[in-house]
């Protein structure tokens, strides 16, 4: 299961913008195109991404010479699952919406339903929206991530076979 593209080169170029601010003191804004140059993006592609996170109130702009992004908040006080939401992305494991086409029992004639797997796969994407709500930015930034996944009482923790 991955997150969009659009998602992760948010919180990618999030990350960049934070770590600037964070732990080089950096207060001016900072241009697209170094953030573009520093994660090998598209400038135009995060020129798009920045106006969903600049509506979300995630970050501010600044125009003209020497202009550019600043967080519009503490990097502590941005979750991870904030920014993944301002670039419009809900966070599903599966193309599988009550009702559509995407669910295998789509629409009938008894009208919508779901598939079999359906609250399976919903209840997996609120554990996945639950997890970066609960991820800052700083988190991030300061490399506190590792080990915040939690094995669910009861159940052994199991190592993952890519290790």
């Amino acid at each position: 299961m991955q997150l969009s593209t659009r998602s992760r080169y948010a919180v990618m170029a999030m990350v960049d913008l934070a770590t600037r601010q964070t732990l080089s003191c950096e207060c001016d804004p900072i241009c697209l195109a170094e953030i573009a140059a520093r994660q090998r993006l598209s400038q135009a592609y995060l020129e798009q991404l920045f106006g969903g996170l600049r509506r979300a109130g995630l970050v501010a702009s600044a125009r003209g010479p020497g202009g550019g992004y600043r967080l519009a908040r503490t990097s502590e006080a941005i979750a991870i699952a904030d920014i993944v939401l301002a670039v419009d992305e809900p966070i599903r494991a599966t193309r599988c919406e009550e009702g559509s086409a995407g669910c295998l029992e789509g629409v009938g004639a008894e009208g919508p339903g779901r598939c079999q797997t359906h609250d399976l796969w919903e209840e997996l994407g609120r554990q996945i929206l639950f997890f970066l709500e609960g991820i800052t930015l700083a988190d991030v930034v300061t490399g506190r991530v590792l080990g915040r996944a939690l094995p669910l009482a009861g159940f052994p923790e199991q190592k993952l076979a890519a290790e």
